[in-house]
């Protein structure tokens, strides 16, 4: 989460729906606006016969009610309720159409370029779409630039009058040092998921989409953190050795050197070559390997770390490339 850097990426930069993760971007204005002094946590918001007919899932609020900005936000981050999207859309932009400009306005700004919002709440649009990358992106601005709200995201549950809405996210109680941030399903897109998690020292950010059910997504998202804590407790491990071998080291051994076949995203590969360090069967040792590269080589100690999964007999082949 300090560096950005990417540890795995399978199809990143894929346009899909983000369903309920769009509740992210809503929140973030929301958090823009309080830092502003635009709104204030204890600021009622007008229901509108709009919001109150929103689909579910929905608080239930009906038209002419209002509800606080702090209840607003707590009911957003574990109920994930519509109407209330709806709500502080309509507080904040005067109609849900121009807040969902605003949304898109700021994703860009922030570096999300391949994604647009539609709506406030991610109710099916076949126009709303992000990839995983500028969700993730979003998640790490959400915690760099509010970390006074970042409480929100690891609440297990929030109370309403009188009633208790326990939070989608199930990773807060699954995966241990989980700290946020939201779940999202429509039929369209499958179940979707960012969590941050902070574990052994380490602060880790990941995106999964289009989840066959929410128990499955979730126990991907528990194979890839652990992988990922794996390999950096592995680097870490193999980090004192490095000198010595570096001063041996000779760049040509890398195992190839070649044009890049494709350009795979806007960001890989950009000068239009790579190095392969190897072929492996699992993803730890695929990406030790890159990274045991990357820094035994000076010239290469900016290079990206990409770990490549494709389809094999059986299970899959990651490639490690720099």
């Amino acid at each position: 989460e300090r560096t950005g850097s990417v540890l795995h990426a399978v199809n990143p930069d894929s346009r899909v729906y983000p369903a309920s993760l769009t509740k992210m971007m809503t929140l973030y204005l929301v958090f823009e606006s309080l830092v502003s002094k635009r709104i204030t946590v204890g600021q009622k918001l007008l229901v509108s016969r709009r919001a109150a007919k929103r689909p579910k899932s929905k608080l239930g609020l009906r038209r002419g009610q209002t509800i606080t900005v702090r209840d607003a936000i707590g009911v957003l981050v574990t109920k994930s309720a519509n109407d209330v999207a709806t709500v502080i859309a309509e507080g904040l932009g005067g109609t849900e159409e121009r807040f969902a400009d605003m949304m898109t306005t700021r994703a860009h700004l922030l570096g999300m370029t391949r994604t647009v919002f539609r709506n406030a709440s991610g109710l099916p649009d076949k126009k709303q779409v992000t990839t995983a990358r500028d969700m993730v992106r979003l998640s790490l601005a959400m915690r760099r630039d509010f970390p006074q709200f970042q409480h929100y995201f690891s609440m297990k549950s929030f109370s309403y009058r009188g009633r208790k809405y326990k939070n989608h996210n199930r990773m807060l109680t699954r995966f241990k040092g989980t700290n946020g941030m939201k779940t999202g399903y429509v039929r369209a897109s499958g179940f979707n998921i960012v969590v941050s998690i902070e574990r052994s020292g380490e602060r880790l950010i990941g995106a999964v989409f289009g989840g066959k059910s929410a128990g499955k997504r979730d126990t991907h998202m528990i194979t890839l953190l652990k992988r990922v804590l794996a390999t950096i407790a592995e680097n870490k491990r193999h980090k004192p050795a490095l000198p010595a071998i570096a001063s041996q080291f000779n760049p040509a051994s890398l195992a190839s050197i070649a044009p890049a076949a494709r350009r795979e995203t806007e960001e890989d590969e950009r000068d239009g070559w790579a190095i392969q360090v190897g072929a492996f069967e699992r993803f730890a040792p695929a990406h030790l390997a890159a990274t045991r590269a990357a820094r035994l080589a000076p010239a290469l100690n900016r290079a990206k770390v990409l770990i490549r999964s494709t389809p094999s007999n059986p299970g899959h082949v990651y490639r490690a490339r720099l």
